[in-house]
């Protein structure tokens, strides 16, 4: 069993910072790839950026929002800076990874709510 465990989200004005985590935990063999989602009100879940074998980030973020990931920890970190009304959305982790039985899994945390409103 693997589950990944987010933490940071919140209210902040426009201009403000925010930092969020993901912590992976269980049976896990590798994780390649780890990245964070979002799905704003009456939208689709999108990227918002990832890290893999390269980092890629949703133009609409590009410059402000920055991942990272400690792999020791196998956690990831989305610090977000300059937001934004828009960027108001439920954010999710999401892992690919194998766990220990060898098998590739693609795994979602539970969400964390992040509003930028004054």
């Amino acid at each position: 069993q693997v589950q990944l465990v987010e933490s940071g989200g919140g209210l902040v004005q426009p201009g403000g910072s925010l930092r969020l985590s993901c912590a992976a935990s269980g049976s896990i063999f590798r994780i390649d790839a780890m990245g964070w989602y979002r799905q704003g009100p009456g939208n689709q879940r999108e990227l918002v950026a990832n890290s893999g074998g390269s980092t890629n980030y949703a133009d609409s973020v590009k410059g402000r929002f920055t991942i990272s990931r400690d792999n020791a920890k196998n956690t990831v970190y989305l610090q977000m800076n300059s937001l934004k009304p828009e960027d108001t959305a439920i954010y999710y982790c999401n892992a690919g990874l194998y766990g220990r039985d060898y098998v590739f899994r693609s795994i979602w945390g539970q969400g964390t709510q992040v509003t930028v409103s004054s």
